[in-house]
């Protein structure tokens, strides 16, 4: 049985005695549009650009039509459609004060995957220059610009183009193609934020007890994670607690980031490839509608995690959801959507989201000062500094999805 077959029928099952799941009808697939991705060069001014892959395509979908379903976990259908959907991030940013300044902007993944590809970006604005580089060492791509001395109201916008569909593990399918021996070695190393001794290596060896399997290694971790943590929406500095000195402290909670790297480190502290996947909500869910975001996206910046397993490849998780789903929505330890959930959760993505990298300790190109724990939203530099949050006045931010 198909573990979302699995899911489903799990979610049947508990709620015999209550609510109902709804049904979902399928509908027949259609053909897609397979056509070569445009690549332009790019100037000082405005620009379009989209490095070359020998792999890469850009998908022009049809839209299939979709019943509207209540927004719960239980009431997702038993085989999804792979459908792919289509969205322009559109990313402005004005510098308050004039002077000599470089920003720097993640980009969206550009290796594309089955669930997420990158279609192109281009960009217009003040700038003395401006461009894309890729880190092959962090594996991402950053979108940087440079202003001078004398331009009065520095300013850019940016639009990324790019298709998602969701993400799902199937446990019956043990052929995934191994990954690549230094990208593992990279996904068991320690961190600033994450060590892999003392005080989380014991909490991991306490998470996973006697248990011998990769795989249900992992999964011991995600549910002690999802059991013991607790989601913060107020907690300041996303992602900037250090895990150890978070478990001394016994209070585990935060928001999406320090849950997924807990989860991270305690997998690595054990032996477990496992990686962080920064990226942006940008769209409703069907989950939860505490798990989705429209509208200005400027604070939905989300954290999700792998797991590599042997066989299985790379497993997405995402137990940060689990805890804000319980907090946002008000659900209690029995609740039978909250078990379903959890199961879920550990295994697949609801493809509202797009990630940006799995980079930690970043050294930003044409930077002066330090290392960055990760690249999740925009930084500027200037001669008095580094800055990279707009509510200190020294920048505005804004960025927006559309469905196109």
């Amino acid at each position: 049985m198909k573990r979302r077959n699995f899911l489903a029928a799990s979610a049947v099952l508990t709620l015999l005695a209550g609510t109902p799941a709804h049904a979902a009808k399928k509908q027949p697939a259609k053909k897609e549009k397979v056509a070569a991705k445009p690549t332009k060069n790019s100037s000082a001014k405005s620009g379009t650009s989209k490095p070359e892959s020998p792999s890469s395509q850009a998908v022009d979908s049809e839209e299939m039509p979709q019943a509207e379903a209540p927004r719960n976990a239980i009431s997702l259908p038993d085989e999804p459609l792979a459908q792919w959907r289509s969205y322009d991030i559109r990313t402005t940013i004005a510098l308050k004060t004039p002077g000599k300044a470089r920003v720097w902007l993640p980009l969206v993944q550009y290796r594309d995957t089955p669930w997420e590809r990158s279609l192109g970006h281009h960009w217009q604005g003040n700038f003395e220059t401006a461009g894309i580089y890729r880190d092959p060492v962090a594996d991402m791509e950053v979108f940087y610009a440079d202003w001078p001395d004398g331009i009065a109201d520095p300013k850019l916008e940016i639009v990324s183009q790019i298709s998602t569909q969701d993400r799902h593990f199937d446990i019956t399918r043990r052929n995934a193609i191994a990954e690549r021996g230094e990208i593992l070695r990279r996904c068991l190393q320690s961190t600033e934020l994450m060590p892999t001794d003392g005080i989380v290596r014991r909490t991991a060896e306490r998470a996973v007890g006697r248990i011998k399997d990769p795989l249900a290694q992992g999964k011991a971790i995600y549910d002690w994670v999802v059991e013991n943590t607790t989601y913060d929406p107020q907690m300041k500095n996303i992602g900037h607690a250090h895990i150890g000195r978070l478990l001394e402290s016994g209070n585990l909670s935060g928001r999406s980031a320090e849950i997924s790297l807990l989860f991270v480190a305690l997998c690595r502290a054990i032996g477990l490839p496992a990686r962080p996947a920064f990226g942006l909500r940008m769209d409703s869910s069907r989950l939860f509608s505490s798990l989705g975001a429209n509208g200005d996206l400027n604070s939905a910046q989300h954290c999700r995690a792998e797991l590599y397993s042997p066989g299985y490849g790379w497993i997405p998780v995402n137990p940060s959801d689990v805890r804000k789903a319980i907090q946002s929505e008000k659900l209690s330890s029995f609740d039978p959507k909250l078990t379903v959930l959890k199961k879920l959760l550990f295994g697949f993505w609801e493809m509202n989201w797009v990630s940006f990298n799995a980079a930690q300790d970043i050294a930003l190109r044409g930077s002066s000062g330090n290392a960055l724990p990760f690249l999740i939203t925009p930084v500027i530099e200037t001669p008095e500094g580094r800055f990279d949050d707009p509510s200190a006045g020294r920048f505005s931010y804004s960025v927006t999805a559309q469905r196109v």
